[in-house]
């Protein structure tokens, strides 16, 4: 089968690389692929991707400073694929803006799976809305649920897919206090065991792009001993 969406895959090593391909084709995918950060760069620039696996050791530039790059003015869907197991690196990935977090050794199929589930939360194809555009404060926010759009005071921000679903949970159940354990539920690959912390590191960076005064929050409100909710009409 054939779904026309194209997947970046950057990994140096290039069986593995090549590995990810084949079974991403099977699946129907388009797939280009680079072994190192100066071709990640170029080719996603040239062939903007629905969707980027991301190695973090890279004999060049580091994964996570393509990353860093990628997150000033993309929403693309990336998923890290690393040798890096630490709880920090784990944590570190998420707060860099990534939607998933794979660590090697991998099974092929899950990681199929993985890109399936994040490409799905990335459209909202399993989301059931009422209204296809959200106001907040009085067009403060503006959320284009069809564009996949979030506007700060007239300007586009950028919100990666994680980003993203989440701010739709909590406007379309304000004043209702979520459980990270929620959170991740409601918001998050079903295939990814992941630490409650992950959800902080995302709520942080939510905060940054939402917020006038991220320190002081006025949307998204920390509700001490349960988790967070939405603070915003």
């Amino acid at each position: 089968m054939e779904n026309n969406k194209k997947i970046l895959v950057v990994d140096d090593e290039i069986k593995i690389a090549e590995v990810i391909k084949a079974y991403l084709e099977r699946e129907g995918y388009v797939v280009c692929t680079a072994y190192n950060g100066c071709d990640a760069i170029r080719l996603f620039k040239e062939s903007h991707p629905s969707l980027i696996i991301l190695d973090l050791m890279l004999p060049d530039i580091s994964g996570e400073e393509i990353c860093r790059l990628i997150r000033v003015n993309s929403n693309v869907p990336i998923i890290m694929l690393t040798a890096k197991v630490q709880e920090e690196d784990i944590l570190n990935g998420f707060g860099l803006g990534s939607d998933d977090y794979v660590t090697k050794p991998f099974s092929p199929k899950q990681l199929v799976a993985r890109v399936n589930a994040v490409i799905k939360r990335a459209e909202g194809s399993s989301l059931v809305v009422n209204q296809d555009i959200i106001s907040v404060n009085d067009g403060d926010l503006i959320i284009d649920i069809v564009k996949h759009e979030v506007r700060k005071k007239g300007e586009v921000i950028y919100l990666t897919p994680t980003e993203f679903k989440l701010l739709l949970v909590f406007v379309k159940n304000q004043n209702r206090a979520f459980t990270r354990a929620e959170l991740i539920d409601k918001s998050m690959n079903e295939y990814l065991d992941v630490y409650d912390r992950v959800i902080d590191s995302h709520i942080k960076n939510l905060r940054q792009k939402i917020e006038d005064n991220s320190k002081e929050p006025r949307y998204i409100l920390t509700v001490h001993g349960i988790g967070y909710k939405f603070g915003g009409e």
